[in-house]
């Protein structure tokens, strides 16, 4: 029986704490098995994608590098790491996959379904460069 309990428990260590791969290929830590991403399909090119998902993360946050040879995007966000991956499906279309973890590694699936949303918003609209953020008025 004991040996039965120190297994179950070491199985729930391995499980809440671990590694996570993170969309562009590296592991981070975090906890795994856990639904951390959003994935959308567009009908427009990954370059005019690229560039509304740069304007979002820079919006939103801090863009943190651009790896043009995995195609992904890194940023922070709320204290939160973002990663975008901008993949052409085909001719026409271009997935993009959104992944969001919070400094102790857990998922937020929340703020990349509102990334998601954003960039598609960004897309909808045709206003891919980011709008200005309004200047600071001062009363004398």
């Amino acid at each position: 029986m004991k040996f039965f309990l120190f297994g179950a428990i070491c199985a729930g260590a391995i499980l809440s704490a671990g590694c996570i791969n993170t969309i562009d290929g590296r592991r981070e830590v975090g906890i795994p098995l856990v639904k951390d991403s959003v994935t959308a399909q567009y009908e427009r090119p990954p370059l005019e994608i690229w560039a509304a998902a740069k304007g979002v993360l820079k919006r939103d946050g801090a863009l943190w590098s651009e790896d043009t040879l995995r195609s992904t995007l890194e940023a922070s966000v709320d204290t939160r790491t973002v990663w975008v991956k901008v993949e052409p499906v085909d001719q026409r279309v271009t997935k993009v996959t959104v992944q969001v973890r919070t400094k102790g590694g857990a998922a937020d699936v929340a703020l990349a379904g509102q990334i998601d949303k954003e960039i598609a918003i960004v897309l909808a609209t045709g206003n891919v460069t980011p709008a200005p953020k309004p200047a600071a008025t001062t009363k004398n």
